[in-house]
């Protein structure tokens, strides 16, 4: 199944916004209905395909059947953009100027290469499309003629799994609930579990070291990845043979977070863990954001660390973001912060978790809510980009940014941001709620997730790019980094030229020249033109 075309997810799951939300957001924040109807996809004006019938023989012919070259306009329509809201506005509103020539469907690294030698021969540019879940403009690329859209859907199989060293190789096309499941069969699991979950693939989680909401557990999935294969115009680079390794520099990171921009990552091998026996989630209370703060850094740097730890702030927590299923229902929400903390394992290992991590929640200032919001929150974790899409139905704005720093540097960065959001959507004429809370946890920091909810205005994605833009400068001058886990792509690609360095930047550039010379793939994402 395709994702919805102008929106996130199954067509099946998306549910309008409840009366009382509606009225909440009008008297609230201003919000008024569409006075349009939304554009459907018979009524977009899709250009012909630009590909020359020399390049689709080629390409053809790579593939081994014209059926997997597709320049149809519904299908080259699902391929353009991504799932962030400016991508979504553009398309509800009919622009096209992002829509490849084609769609093209490989099924094997050989298949790839092949592609990549037709597409230097041409002249196409080239975006490796996994499950089209991009939120920060990593599927538009600033392409100077026709570009190409490769859909890895086709290659989704498990290729090798060792269940002595615990790792599996899997194709990069493979969907994280397929992966799942065949890894299930052996008794395994993978344990990544972004919000993009349901759609996700396991290139795209390598291309933009994506980071799932059990982090705190499993880890990133950059930490998960022992070795891979990628595939550029100039040859096949494979990285890592072994755990760890002295030998030079480790050249999995450097493919790690490339965006396509180095080339198409066809399989990955990642390390895997035993199915868990016990899977436990509860809910915290905390009077205030800074101590609720508190307490996930006591548990991040001394332990025991659960699988799962996050912690609304006041505002999510009102609003009823903790708890999706609350919004709109009139139910009370507790003053303060609402945590929580999920426990993966054994029986003894869940246990002994679960009772000291509770001591230092309560040390910390913590109440224990029971159970039932944890099975909440399990029940509507990767429910909030259908949520997002109800609220543009509505005539709402909402997005989300996220950022990471230092504990030392939390506090700040927290009010520099959510400040830089408020001001400048206000002084559009769009007071925005912004909302917050910490979803991933380390040792020596954590993760800031923001959700701003506002008026459309007269016009949206100038507002939020104004936004936007005062953010990103926030999270540069308050200490942060310009992304956590949503990756660079268009969006963020100049703060993370600041970000790196002029001379960082020069390094990855001379990289990208060596593996992609003609600079077909995936142009100005990632890195800025020279």
């Amino acid at each position: 199944m395709d994702m919805l075309w102008n929106g996130w997810g199954d067509p099946a799951e998306a549910t309008p916004l409840p009366d009382t939300v509606i009225g909440l957001l009008r008297d609230l924040l201003g919000v008024t209905p569409r006075e349009t109807a939304p554009v459907t996809i018979e009524d977009l004006a899709v250009p012909d395909s630009p590909l020359t019938p020399e390049a689709r023989r080629a390409l053809t012919a790579a593939l081994g059947d014209e059926a997997h070259v597709r320049t149809d306009a519904e299908t080259r329509v699902r391929h353009t953009r991504g799932k962030s809201t400016p991508d979504l506005l553009r398309i509800r509103e009919g622009d096209t100027t992002a829509v490849p020539a084609a769609v093209l469907l490989p099924p094997g690294h050989d298949e790839v290469l092949a592609v990549l030698r037709v597409c230097a021969e041409h002249g196409l540019a080239l975006v490796p499309f996994g499950g089209g879940t991009s939120v920060v403009g990593g599927l538009a690329p600033e392409a100077r003629g026709a570009f190409v859209a490769l859909d890895l859907r086709r290659m989704d199989g498990l290729l090798d799994l060792d269940p002595v060293s615990r790792t599996a190789t899997l194709q990069a096309g493979l969907r994280a609930p397929r992966a799942e499941a065949l890894l299930a069969e052996h008794g395994f699991t993978l344990g990544h579990f972004p919000q993009s979950y349901e759609w996700a693939t396991i290139g795209g989680f390598a291309a933009t070291r994506s980071s799932g909401q059990a982090s705190a557990g499993y880890g990133r999935f950059d930490d998960m990845v022992l070795s891979l294969t990628l595939a550029t115009p100039e040859g096949t680079l494979d990285t890592g043979r072994a755990p760890r390794s002295a030998a030079g520099p480790d050249l999995r990171q450097l493919v790690l977070g490339s965006e396509g921009a180095f080339g198409v990552i066809t399989s990955v091998t990642v390390r895997i863990r035993p199915v868990p026996r016990t899977s436990v989630y509860e809910g915290w209370h905390f009077p205030s954001f800074e101590e609720g703060a508190a307490a996930l850094r006591r548990l991040a740097q001394d332990g025991p660390r659960p699988t799962v730890l996050r912690l609304s702030d006041e505002t999510e927590t009102f609003i009823g973001l903790a708890n999706p299923e609350a919004i709109g229902s009139g139910a009370q929400q507790p003053a303060g912060c609402t945590a929580v903390a999920g426990y993966e394992g054994t029986d003894e290992d869940t246990g002994y978790r679960r009772e000291h991590a509770a001591a230092v929640l309560r040390a910390c200032g913590g109440t224990p809510l029971g159970e039932e919001p944890g099975r909440r929150w399990v029940h509507g974790r990767y429910s909030a980009p259908y949520l997002r899409d109800a609220l543009l139905d509505a005539g709402a704005f909402a997005e989300t940014l996220e950022t990471a720093t230092f504990w030392s540097r939390l506090p700040g960065l927290y009010a520099a941001v959510r400040d830089a959001l408020t001001d400048t959507l206000t002084a559009a004429g769009t007071p925005p709620l912004v909302m917050c809370h910490i979803s991933h946890v380390y040792e020596n920091g954590a993760s800031l997730y923001f959700t701003v909810v506002s008026a459309q205005g007269e016009d949206a994605v100038a507002h939020w790019t104004r936004a936007k833009h005062a953010a990103n400068e926030a999270i540069l001058t308050a200490g942060g980094t310009i992304s956590h886990h949503h990756g660079v792509g268009t969006d963020h690609r100049d703060w993370y030229a600041r970000e790196a360095g002029p001379l960082g930047i020069d390094a990855l550039r001379a990289v990208k020249r060596r593996l992609d010379p003609a600079g077909l793939l995936n142009p100005g994402v990632l890195l800025p033109d020279d």
